[in-house]
């Protein structure tokens, strides 16, 4: 017992209980911007799909149903600019975070085989690579990596923690490197309907992928864009082998998306006024801290999309962390995503408006 988890790092989010308690001791109460978890409400249209959906005796099958896959096709095509896209190339997951994790250990890696992710990154890629016994390797820039035994790597555009966008450009450089080598590329896309200065380009775009999708697949969530993070609704979209490969590992895994979760996905999709709405919410928070946060004596670096804001004030992260939890404000140490991130912090803008104007008049003070 104990021999995987002893693969893995210290849960992070464990380490900030302490500053979480002093943070939550403030006469108004605690602002949290220490998660980028969603707190509007579902949208009314997914509520309905998700109850309407909810007399679901049967067993849900892997690949979902025809309606699923068709509105994860057609939205890949409308949305992402994707040509050419069959259900072959689509596969419904319980989540990004356990796709993530577990993609290492259902592609068959082992000790010996590498995955390689951003310098600074979500941690989860670290812990997939380690709970198959892979080795992780990190990035500054993917075609400098040593390809020799590299199975797996990761592309995260727009970045958490960062919020940096990556080009056309740079996209199709690393796509062309990955396949010149045979290394398969899964590009994290989960916060791209989120730019906020620049436009998010998927990998699948023809202009990045030349219109083949070949050692290449995508992964996208409706957490971020629906507030559907408790719905556990994401899917992959590209490569068919490796899709194939991967639905017939998770069948008999059992790794089936719940069919009222399905039947939300499509109801999901199919509107586009939610997601608006929602960007314009979230837009307006972030408005108000980059401005309160810079008017505190911080510098944002990135941050062009996502739900984060990327800070500094050129000291340790931890002590940044220390103080705002003094004014009763909760932000994420930037060394939960990496070393290169010990002096910043990410502040997350998915708190309700009213916490946001507590933290905007708290910096104020």
């Amino acid at each position: 017992m104990g021999a995987v988890s002893s693969r893995l790092p210290a849960f992070p989010w464990d380490r900030l209980e302490p500053y979480k308690a002093t943070a939550a001791a403030h006469p108004d109460g605690i602002v949290d911007l220490s998660v980028g978890t969603p707190v509007d409400p579902v949208p009314e249209l997914i509520q309905r799909a998700l109850t309407d959906a909810a007399d679901s005796p049967g067993y849900p099958t892997v690949w979902g149903t025809p309606a699923l896959r068709a509105a994860l096709t057609g939205w890949a095509a409308s949305r992402l600019g994707a040509e050419g896209l069959t259900e072959t190339n689509v596969l419904p997951v319980v989540g990004s975070k356990e796709l993530v994790a577990w993609l290492p250990t259902q592609l068959g890696l082992t000790a010996g085989d590498k995955v390689g992710y951003p310098r600074l990154a979500y941690p989860t890629y670290e812990v997939g690579a380690r709970l198959a016994g892979a080795e992780p390797v990190v990035y500054d820039d993917p075609t400098e990596l040593d390809p020799t035994g590299l199975k797996l790597l990761w592309l995260n555009s727009p970045s958490n923690p960062t919020g940096r966008v990556l080009s056309a450009d740079e996209l199709r450089r690393t796509v062309a490197w990955a396949r010149e080598h045979g290394v398969l590329l899964f590009s994290d896309e989960c916060y791209l309907e989120l730019g906020w200065e620049a436009d998010p380009v998927s990998v699948l775009h023809p202009e990045v992928c030349g219109g083949s999708y070949e050692g290449i697949v995508a992964v996208h969530s409706l957490s971020k864009r629906s507030n559907l993070a408790g719905y556990r609704a994401a899917f992959l979209a590209g490569d068919a082998a490796v899709l194939g490969e991967l639905l017939q590992i998770r069948k008999h895994g059992g790794m089936m998306v719940a069919a009222p979760v399905q039947a939300a996905t499509v109801a999901a999709l199919g509107d586009t006024a939610h997601v608006t709405e929602q960007r314009e919410r979230y837009a307006r928070r972030r408005a108000a801290l980059r401005a309160a946060f810079e008017g505190a004596g911080f510098r944002i670096e990135h941050s062009e999309a996502s739900l984060y804001l990327w800070a500094t004030r050129d000291e340790p992260c931890w002590d940044t962390v220390g103080e705002l939890s003094k004014r009763g404000i909760l932000v994420a140490p930037g060394d939960f995503y990496g070393t290169a991130g010990e002096r910043f912090v990410r502040i997350a803008f998915t708190a309700t408006d009213e916490r946001v104007a507590a933290a905007v008049a708290r910096l104020g003070g």
